[in-house]
């Protein structure tokens, strides 16, 4: 049985939440070895029942039990009690170090292992039971399939083996997890559906929050520069004629062993023709391929004219039949979308709803290994030996990728004579704690190639050519998409202070949801010469403002002279709420002091007054992070503060990248509990406007 693609509300009674796994459905055969009699008969002289029968196979009908024997042995060692033949129905999954479920592409290595030599951990996620003994189950509702599945797989205690999770009438909170962890969806589904098997039911639908779509490979293009294998993929799906029409073409998602892999599956069913209805023009020479081969991509958006806009290679699935490649309904959910029904969608903009319980991010926890103190010291070392020798040099990360590294003897704060070398320490320091705060969020570089003292540019479009595990997507601003660094890997951290990227800037969404912002600032801006203790006045008045609205504030210096007070918001909420709570509450600051606090952009309006702005609350802007170095003349530190010490009359210079560390030592991450936080209440907001 299979889903359709289309919406559904997250708070139905009559629906189930489940996450959509990204893996290889499966449905699973288990038949005991020996009828029941003959078991209990073995059991009573004290011998081992012969194991059970396993065997499971894709939606397509192609049988998987020997590319994957590690779940077939958890499936036989579960049932060697069974007496009746059980059929499952479930999603084969690849694991990370944490043994959380990772994307499709992981089990790119698994697709022809005959062995458990395995690349990647995997586990069966069983969500319906279909035959119990000799009762067939489809007819029954998913309540009553789902009571029985759940009753059979008690204690089970391999985590090869597990039940899918489900959440039964609100899905709202399984929704924020999704988008924080970067899902490829829900399904949802009605309680009472019988299993249709070979139908593609209303009765499931996916909610997708990731575009995808599978694609029928046409040809590619000839390679340009160092690439190697071939240049991008020539893409096309089915139209209701049964035609090849071509949609786009991408590059973009490979790695050089998947470039191999593919081609070398390309060369084998290269033919002379084009598949498609009408041949597309090529920036390359193009070769054609017989289309044969399914490639799924992620994309941003449909464009006019038929075209996958930004499209990005994921894997190739051999689960999906070429001759149904059909273009996908366009029905990813937005966050609006998702958390508000028809009649409330009018004012989402100022009251998104969400779980009560903020999700913690997940980022991209499979390219960072675990960051101890042992793997810290020793990327120092090598910081070291490089700097003190001819300040060029390799990195070697923990994760065994590898990064070069040039000019760690230039002198980029010239007044505390600190080096390029310096900033790379400061970023090892902090990478514990910092790389949480970067995760998953699309960066903007501004670059000071020639040290703080000459003028910086700013950066937003990732480098075409960049070392392996530096992550980069898409990302979509007011103005338009441009592929972006993202944050959360220490690769992509240290290959920006590389770059001369003094500052971590990230945006205030993440990659998965580039429009809902988790978090908001004000950005405390005094005028040059103001005592440091007016924007502490100004900072104290803003936390009044927010004790009013029960909204929790956390305060970091900004690094240079200036402060930032940042805000978490509610899950799902959308840039345009984050920027009017923080213009109200600006307003109320500014009007209640108005000798000493302004929101009036124009300099010479300001006068000897802090400005606070809100305005960088906008999609595609960036303020410096927590823990980021700065460019300013001192080498400060965009540095946590607590309340009580802005209170005792704090000053930016006392944090610098010569004693962040220490100070980080000294108090542990202040930050980590606004990415705990619930958010601020942002109906709230409205009532406190109010005259």
């Amino acid at each position: 049985m299979l889903a359709t693609t289309a919406p559904a509300p997250l708070d139905a009674a009559d629906l189930v939440y489940e996450p959509k796994y990204d893996g290889i459905r499966a449905i699973a055969s288990i038949e005991p070895a020996s009828p029941g009699p003959l078991r209990s008969a073995a059991r009573a002289r004290g011998t081992r029942p012969t194991s059970a029968h396993v065997r499971f196979w894709s939606r397509l009908g192609n049988e998987k039990t020997a590319q994957f024997p590690e779940i077939a042995d958890a499936l036989a060692k579960w049932s060697r009690n069974l007496d009746r033949p059980i059929v499952l129905d479930g999603e084969i999954v690849a694991l990370d170090e944490r043994a959380e479920p990772l994307g499709f592409q992981n089990l790119q290595g698994r697709i022809h292992l005959k062995s458990t030599a395995a690349p990647a951990p995997v586990a069966y996620f069983v969500f319906d039971l279909l035959r119990d003994g000799d009762a067939d189950l489809r007819s029954l509702p998913l309540r009553e399939r789902r009571a029985r599945l759940e009753s059979l797989l008690r204690g089970v205690r391999d985590a090869r083996l597990r039940i899918s999770e489900q959440a039964a009438g609100d899905g709202r909170e399984l929704h924020a997890r999704a988008r924080a962890g970067g899902w490829e969806g829900l399904i949802a589904k009605r309680r009472e559906s019988v299993y249709t098997s070979g139908r593609r039911s209303p009765e499931w639908r996916k909610l997708k929050l990731v575009r995808r779509q599978a694609c029928l490979i046409g040809g590619w293009t000839e390679p340009r520069g160092s690439r190697p294998f071939f240049g991008a993929l020539l893409l096309g799906v089915h139209d209701e004629g049964g035609r090849l029409q071509y949609v786009g073409h991408t590059g973009a998602g490979f790695t050089d062993a998947e470039l191999g892999r593919v081609w070398k599956r390309l060369r084998a069913i290269e033919t002379k023709a084009a598949p498609f209805a009408r041949t597309p023009r090529t920036n390359a020479p193009p070769h054609w391929v017989r289309p044969a081969l399914v490639a799924e991509v992620t994309f941003t958006e449909w464009t006019a004219d038929g075209r996958l806009r930004h499209p990005s290679y994921i894997a190739l699935r051999d689960d999906i039949n070429a001759e149904r490649v059909r273009r996908e309904p366009d029905t990813v959910m937005t966050p609006v979308e998702a958390l508000a029904p028809a009649r409330a969608r009018a004012a989402a903009a100022v009251k998104p709803r969400g779980p009560s319980r903020r999700a913690e991010p997940v980022g991209d926890r499979r390219r960072t290994p675990r960051l101890t103190p042992a793997a810290l010291d020793r990327l120092l070392e090598q910081i070291d030996a490089i700097e003190h020798g001819a300040g060029n040099g390799v990195l070697d990360l923990p994760d065994d990728t590898r990064l070069d590294v040039t000019n760690l003897r230039k002198v980029f704060w010239p007044r505390p004579k600190l080096t390029k070398g310096d900033l790379f320490r400061h970023y090892i320091r902090m990478a514990p704690c910092i790389l949480p705060v970067l995760a998953d969020r699309p960066l903007v570089m501004k670059r000071y190639p020639n040290g703080v003292e000459a003028r910086p540019f700013y950066q937003h479009r990732a480098p075409e050519k960049r070392p392996a595990g530096v992550r980069v997507a898409h990302a979509t601003s007011e103005t338009e998409t441009r592929p972006h660094l993202v944050g959360g890997t220490l690769a992509t951290l240290l290959y920006s202070a590389q770059l001369a990227a003094v500052s971590q800037d990230p945006w205030f969404s993440r990659i998965q949801s580039e429009a809902a912002v988790d978090y908001v600032a004000f950005d405390l801006d005094p005028p040059d010469d103001l005592p440091f203790g007016r924007v502490l006045d100004v900072a104290r008045w803003v936390r009044e403002e927010l004790l009013t609205l029960k909204a929790p504030g956390f305060a970091k210096t900004s690094g240079a002279g200036g402060l930032h007070v940042c805000v978490p918001m509610p899950p799902d909420t959308p840039y345009q709420a984050g920027l009017l709570f923080c213009q109200i509450v600006a307003t109320v600051v500014a009007r209640k002091h108005p000798r000493a606090a302004t929101v009036e952009r124009s300099l010479a309006a300001r006068g000897r007054r802090v400005y606070v702005d809100y305005l960088q609350n906008v999609r595609g802007k960036t303020l410096a992070s927590a823990y980021s170095a700065r460019g300013s003349e001192f080498a400060g530190v965009s540095m946590p503060v607590t309340w009580d010490e802005i209170d005792d009359g704090v000053s930016p210079r006392d944090f610098t990248i010569r004693n962040a560390a220490a100070r980080l030592q000294a108090v542990g991450d202040l930050w980590a509990p606004l990415r705990r936080s619930r958010g601020a209440d942002l109906r709230a907001v409205m009532t406190y406007a109010e005259p």
